[in-house]
Parts: structure tokens; C-alpha cells; sequence
């Protein structure tokens, strides 16, 4: 889509990420992936983030334990993700159907919010299973959610340039693409965008992991060879993620002292 060359773009995308909606649905977005990558091995595992946009997510998979690659269709989403992360992630100018990339040649791949801005999703999905060897994690926005049947109320930007999609579309996609493996499924942010804010009940709603294709936001791990890492429930839910959202939170509150990320 012509947005992302729209020299715009980047001071949009900053400004949703910095509203108080923005802020709680990257801190959900998040929270959702680390519940569904939690079982995954980290140390040396190279993984690939396709649509890293300002790399916000990408210092989120670094602090995870990976060894970051991150590519978007952007220029300039790329500058600033280059400016965040210097030397401790690899970039790459590239689209999202046509990745520039051999077969497995990383052990994990990412692909957030990006099916809703392609032409051809089910291409990207495609292309993020051959260069990944063990497993891809997808997010997208639903198409059965309040913040669809809602979404007039939404902010401007590039958000109102999306396609929705229905996890019922996506599932179909995958299963047609995955011989083999395990997929686990979740989803978040419940609420319409009106209840994305930091009170104790919109938080509380907001933030509960839900089933498949109730949230907002849906989450796909897809694990090509069932290679999930044996962690104790107690450990994944207890110490594995607050410690990756918490040096996220403190790295973002840091470059913006107005955020309501970490509160």
C-alpha cells in the first residue's frame, strides 16, 4: 500500500503508539506474543520480524533472548528502527510477500499486524513459513471483534487503512499452508478502542488473554516441528513475562517521559 511511502507516516504511527489507546495495544500486542512464544528457545535462535516498523516490537524480541532481523517495506520506519536498536538488530529493506531470504535460514519468524495491510496475505503467510525452520508467530486484527463493529470511533492514520480479516480466513490460509505441527491460538484487548486506557477496569478487561477470535487483536503460533521448550506453567507465567514487558516498558518510558506504557 502507497501509506508506507507517505513521508508522514512515521510521525502517525508514533503518535498512536503514544495515545493512551496506542499505548495499551502495543503493551497488549506484547503480552499476547509472549504468552504464545513462551515455550521457545531463545539463546542463538535467530529470529526474523517481518513489518518491524519502528522496531518497537523487534527490542521486545531482542530482550526476549534472540538474535534479532528486522525487515519492512519502509525507508523511513526502517531509519527509526536502525536509530533504536543500532547495532544489536540486522534490517532489511524487503515486502513481506517476497522475502529476500533462503529457505530456514532463521529458526523464528514474526509477523505482526502486517496481513492487514497486503494485497495478498496468505503470500506473506507463505513466505514467513519457508524461511523459518522451527516456528512463526502471526497477529491480526479481527474482523469478529467490538473494535471492528466499532472501528468509525477509531483514530485516523494508518490504521483506517486496513483490510479486515476474520480469523476463520486466517485459519483457513494456514491450514492449507501447515502440513504439520502444533498451532496455538489466543486473542486480547476484549473492549472496543474506547475502553483501551489504563483504569482498573478497562486495564483488567483489556489485558485477560481470551480465546481465539474474541479480542481485537488475534495471535497464531504456528510450531513447524513441535519444538517447544519444556518451562514450568509457573515459570512462564510468573517470570518469563513480566521480565521481557518490564525492560520494554522501562526502554520506552525512557525515550518518551509522556507515555502511558508503563503505567
Amino acid at each position: 500500500m502507497t501509506i508506507w511511502t507517505n513521508e508522514n507516516i512515521v510521525e502517525e504511527y508514533r503518535q498512536w503508539v503514544e495515545s493512551t489507546a496506542g499505548s495499551l495495544a502495543l503493551q497488549s500486542k506484547m503480552r499476547l506474543i509472549v504468552d504464545l512464544i513462551s515455550g521457545w528457545p531463545r539463546r542463538g535462535r535467530r529470529f526474523l520480524e517481518v513489518g518491524c516498523a519502528t522496531g518497537l516490537m523487534t527490542e521486545m524480541f531482542y530482550h526476549a533472548g534472540f538474535d534479532v532481523t528486522g525487515l519492512d517495506c519502509s525507508p523511513l520506519m526502517l531509519t527509526e528502527a536502525q536509530e533504536l536498536l543500532g547495532r544489536r538488530a540486522e534490517f532489511f529493506l524487503g515486502r513481506a510477500e517476497h522475502l529476500p531470504f533462503d529457505d530456514n535460514q532463521f529458526d523464528y519468524v514474526g509477523v505482526g499486524s502486517v496481513l492487514e495491510f497486503v494485497d495478498d496475505p496468505e503470500a506473506v503467510l507463505a513466505e514467513a513459513l519457508r524461511v523459518a525452520s522451527c516456528g512463526v508467530v502471526v497477529t491480526v486484527y479481527s474482523k469478529w471483534s467490538l473494535y471492528y463493529l466499532l472501528r468509525n470511533r477509531s483514530p485516523s492514520g494508518c490504521v483506517e487503512h486496513r483490510r479486515w480479516l476474520s480469523p476463520f480466513a486466517i485459519d483457513k490460509m494456514l491450514r492449507e499452508l501447515v502440513d504439520m505441527g502444533e498451532m496455538t491460538r489466543r486473542s486480547i484487548l476484549l473492549g472496543p478502542v474506547s475502553t483501551w486506557k489504563e483504569t482498573p477496569v478497562c486495564g483488567w478487561v483489556n489485558s485477560r488473554i481470551m480465546p481465539y477470535g474474541l479480542g481485537a487483536l488475534s495471535g497464531i503460533c504456528i510450531d513447524k516441528n513441535d519444538t517447544k521448550m519444556p518451562i514450568p506453567l509457573k515459570i512462564k507465567k510468573s517470570r518469563a513475562k513480566p521480565a521481557i514487558l518490564n525492560a520494554c516498558r522501562t526502554n520506552l518510558a525512557a525515550r518518551n517521559p509522556t507515555s502511558t506504557f508503563d503505567k
